[in-house]
Order: structure tokens, then C-alpha cells, then sequence
């Protein structure tokens, strides 16, 4: 009992020499248990979305790409398709179409352009507000309403993508009909709008307004003989000016979503985009992460190993502090020597100090590693966001 008084005096004294050795201890502790809980958190979240996807069709190309875009919306932007890609399969009966176009940012997140079965397809909820039902209107995921500070009947503007851009393309301010409820998923940190509206935004549609009024005719003060103008905003007073030129099928999309309607159905879709001369390739998200969380599961093998080493480095470092601290206390065993203590009653000295240490950092590791467990599904959607 006195050894633990005199031990924890002594830790008090050298408070800071003490707080970095409780850290480091701590650290040493608790980055495994951080590793395992992530590693195992990201197969989770990877594994559990890929398999509530059945396939993606999208441009011919790196398959993880397109996997990644369109159940993850991460950077990786897959090549476009058009919307040809969807109509074929809604033609076929074989299955269940969803179109998304990711191309496009606001604030930092992504918008996704996608159609209402969406919303069903990954059962979403709208926690505020409705989904979108008009051009122009957009649903927010939770985490970037939380983020942003935006709920129900506020406006984004989607980032323009050229600062320079000749073509008359103008960022589209766009009302928030709704805030979804919290999934856990990559859905949580996006904006959601139609797959129409984000076509407004790519400039495939538009409206136009008179340049002059109905009086100015009227009187012939007429200075423009084409009384077009395009809109980056879209109201009720000119929403009926928005077209879309062209035929449907050739506007732009990043992927489309099959949900077949049973196994037949799926095997002969997988069946028709077999041909390497297709532009369009089917993928089964499921093989695509699986293999993903194996790549991911060998280079965490490497670094376990290498956690390994620095461990035992750290901890040699440790216990070499804490011998030339005894060291450099020489002195005050020898009184304690002189005054009838033994060598065990030093060695229990010093066998306090490290108890003290080592029960500190294991209580500084544990809230670290809870903390860590409370936060880490939204900390790994963050990151697959990015």
C-alpha cells in the first residue's frame, strides 16, 4: 500500500513524463483493436450494400469504378452511359431499372440524379418534408442536411464545373422538398433529385423567357429580335418553358441499377452483356466488394505486422524511459537503502510505478476503443463518401 502511495506521488510529481508514457501506452493498446474494429466495420458497410444491389450495367471499363459510383458515390466517377442502357432493360421485362447520374456537386457533395424507385429500392424514409415531384426540387440525405445546416424549403446551388464555360450551362439552384431519414449508408451525405432535373443542370434542358413584355410589343419598343434566355432557376412562373432537346435515350447517365425480377430473369440479362464488344458491361456488386475486402484483408495482414513492430519499439522505448528515470534516482534508493528498506520494497517501488501506468493506460485505451466502436458506422460512411 505505501509502495502505491509513494508510486503514485512520484507520477503525480513528473506529471508530464508520466501523461506521455499513460499515452503511448494507450496508443499501443488501442490502435489493434481501432484497426480490427474499421477493417471489420468498412466489410460490413461494403459487404451489406453490395449485396442489397443484385447488378449495375455501365460503361464497359474498370468494374470497381463503376461499383464504387454507383452504390457509394465516391470520386471515382465511372464512364457515362445514356439512357438507352435503361430503357433496354425496362423493354426486356426482365427487371426493374434505376438511372443515376452522379456527375455532378454541391457543397462538397454529390448530387444524384435518379428516379422515385430509388427511394423504395434502398427503403428510404423521409424523416421532413416529401420526396422530390416537380423539376428542380431535390431530397437531402441526413448527414449533409446536419452538415450544411439546410432542412426543408431552403435551396443549394449545384457547383459549377467549368469556371469558363462558353456554352451557356449555369449552375441550377434547386428547393429541398425533404430531408431523409438516417440509413447508415453513402445515401446519408448526398442530395437526391430527379434524374430530369440534373439534366436541367448539364445543360440537355432549359427554359427560355420573353426578353421584352406583352406592353413593350404592344408599343414596339422591341430592341431584341430573339427574346430567348436561360434560366438558372426554376419557379412556377417558368417551369413550363423547360424542354429537353433531343430523344430521351441518348441523354447522359453514370449507371443504371437492375433489381431482375427473379433468378431466370437475372441469368439471361448477365447473358446479354457478355460480348466484349458491348460497350455496356453488367456487374455483380457482390463479387466486385468481395473481392475488394479480400485485397483489403491481405494488406491488413502486412500491417498488423508492421503495428507489431512498432508496438514492441514503442514499448521498448517505454520501459528504457523508465529505466534511466530509476537511473537518475539512484541517489534516493541509496537513502532509502540507508534507512533500512530492502531491495524488495524497491522493486515493489518500481513495480507500482508500472502497475499505475499500465491500469492508466488501459482505462485511456478502453474510451478510446468505445469511442471509436459509438462512431465508427458514421466515420466509415464519411470515408466511403470521400
Amino acid at each position: 500500500m505505501n509502495a502505491l502511495y509513494l508510486a503514485f506521488a512520484h507520477l503525480r510529481w513528473n506529471w508530464a513524463r508520466s501523461l506521455v508514457l499513460i499515452l503511448v501506452g494507450a496508443l499501443i493498446l488501442a490502435v489493434p483493436m481501432i484497426s480490427e474494429i474499421l477493417l471489420r466495420g468498412s466489410e460490413d458497410a461494403l459487404t451489406r450494400r453490395a449485396e442489397s444491389t443484385p447488378q449495375v450495367i455501365g460503361a464497359r471499363g474498370s468494374q470497381l469504378d463503376l461499383v464504387m459510383d454507383a452504390l457509394y458515390f465516391s470520386e471515382d466517377r465511372a464512364t457515362p452511359i445514356t439512357m438507352a442502357a435503361s430503357e433496354s432493360v425496362w423493354d426486356s421485362g426482365l427487371g426493374l431499372p434505376i438511372p443515376l447520374y452522379t456527375a455532378f456537386d454541391t457543397h462538397g457533395a454529390r448530387i444524384v440524379g435518379t428516379t422515385l424507385d430509388y427511394f423504395e429500392f434502398r427503403q428510404l424514409a423521409v424523416l421532413q418534408g416529401r420526396l422530390f415531384a416537380v423539376l428542380g426540387e431535390a431530397v437531402i440525405g441526413s448527414a449533409l442536411a446536419e452538415r450544411l445546416g439546410v432542412g426543408v424549403g431552403d435551396t443549394l446551388v449545384s457547383s459549377p464545373q467549368n469556371l469558363f464555360d462558353l456554352d451557356g450551362v449555369y449552375p441550377l439552384e434547386m428547393s429541398i422538398a425533404g430531408v431523409l431519414a438516417p440509413s447508415g449508408t453513402a445515401d446519408d451525405h448526398v442530395l437526391f433529385t430527379d434524374v430530369k432535373t440534373s439534366w436541367v443542370i448539364a445543360g440537355i434542358g432549359h427554359g427560355h423567357e420573353d426578353v421584352i413584355s406583352a406592353e413593350e410589343a404592344e408599343q414596339g419598343n422591341v430592341a431584341a429580335n430573339a427574346a430567348l434566355l436561360q434560366f438558372n432557376r426554376i419557379t412556377d412562373a417558368n417551369i413550363d418553358s423547360f424542354h429537353f432537346h433531343g430523344s430521351a435515350e441518348s441523354y447522359p447517365v453514370s449507371a443504371v441499377i437492375v433489381a431482375p425480377y427473379d433468378t431466370r430473369s437475372a441469368t439471361i440479362l448477365r447473358g446479354r452483356y457478355l460480348d466484349a464488344d458491348n460497350p455496356l458491361q453488367l456487374v455483380l456488386p457482390d463479387d466486385i466488394i468481395a473481392d475488394l475486402v479480400d485485397r483489403i484483408f491481405r494488406i491488413a495482414t502486412l500491417l498488423d505486422a508492421v503495428t507489431l513492430i512498432i508496438g514492441v519499439a514503442a514499448a521498448a522505448a517505454m520501459g528504457l524511459s523508465l529505466f534511466l528515470s530509476w537511473r537518475l534516482r539512484a541517489e534516493e534508493m541509496a537513502t532509502a537503502w540507508r534507512l533500512g528498506a530492502g531491495r524488495g520494497s524497491v522493486f515493489a517501488l518500481a513495480g507500482a510505478e508500472i502497475l499505475i501506468i499500465l491500469c492508466a493506460a488501459i482505462c485511456v485505451a478502453t474510451l478510446i476503443v468505445l469511442s471509436v466502436r459509438t462512431s465508427s458506422e458514421a466515420l466509415l460512411n464519411w470515408l466511403l463518401a470521400l
